[in-house]
């Protein structure tokens, strides 16, 4: 008899437990059922993921930037135009200050200078000094360069080097920009005015610490037909910029 009464207490034991892990079961659906997070938590939870990854792709692409900008210390433009100011053979006759030709934003970082010739073959850099002022008169279009070069070899600077000039697309933000007056459709520079873009060109590379490749034509940049004689002829190209370096080596 007390064996089977043990064996019947065993068997109710075993009962209540499985009655008590299905209710545990039930209970921890029900539980489960109440506690489901609604859609829009997910969202803003998702959301907030991606701004997170967002933000630190963001904080890297700084961090680069600043590392390249560190590599390649520049002196202040502020400094260089003060250079600028004591060199006799730059003339300077600052456009005034516009939203067409001299916006007065900061250059922060110059990576290149870039070479243009006038679009107008026989005029002066006096006369296209004076078309990039009439521009905040006329409102045609925007347009300028830091410097230009004249028939006779002398040089006009128009804006300072610490500013930006509306020369070069999208490089006018980094860039100095050379306009080169020519005497007629070819492109081809004067012995002058060859000579007076070699100087001042080499002397901004020293400056700034440029290499040869720095040096650019408009056409590098946006595929325009500018200088146009450097652009149909190459190998002219390449000459100036050893000539270039030979003027570095030589200052």
């Amino acid at each position: 008899m007390e064996n089977n009464e043990d064996k019947n207490e065993d068997r109710s034991e075993d009962r209540i437990t499985l009655t008590d892990e299905t209710e545990a079961v039930e209970a921890a659906k029900t539980f489960g059922l109440q506690k489901k997070i609604p859609w829009f938590v997910i969202a803003i939870s998702s959301l907030g993921l991606i701004v997170i990854i967002f933000a630190f792709v963001f904080e890297s692409v700084n961090k680069r930037q600043a590392a390249i900008q560190e590599s390649k210390p520049q002196p202040a433009g502020s400094a260089v135009q003060a250079e600028i100011d004591e060199l006799d053979w730059i003339e300077q006759t600052f456009l005034t200050i516009n939203p067409y030709s001299r916006p007065g934003i900061s250059l922060e970082v110059v990576n290149g200078v870039v070479i243009h010739n006038i679009g107008n073959p026989g005029t002066t850099a006096e006369q296209n000094r004076s078309y990039f002022e009439n521009l905040s008169i006329t409102h045609e279009t925007h347009a300028s360069s830091n410097f230009i070069v004249c028939l006779d070899g002398s040089i006009i600077q128009c804006v300072p080097v610490d500013e930006i000039a509306y020369a070069s697309n999208a490089r006018n933000y980094d860039t100095l920009s050379i306009e080169v007056c020519h005497p007629d459709d070819t492109g081809a520079f004067t012995e002058e005015s060859y000579a007076a873009t070699v100087k001042l060109t080499a002397w901004l590379c020293e400056r700034y610490d440029l290499k040869a490749d720095d040096i650019l034509r408009h056409f590098d940049v946006q595929g325009k037909e500018c200088p146009r004689y450097f652009v149909d002829n190459e190998d002219a190209w390449e000459i100036f910029k050893v000539d270039v370096k030979k003027e570095q080596e030589l200052n």
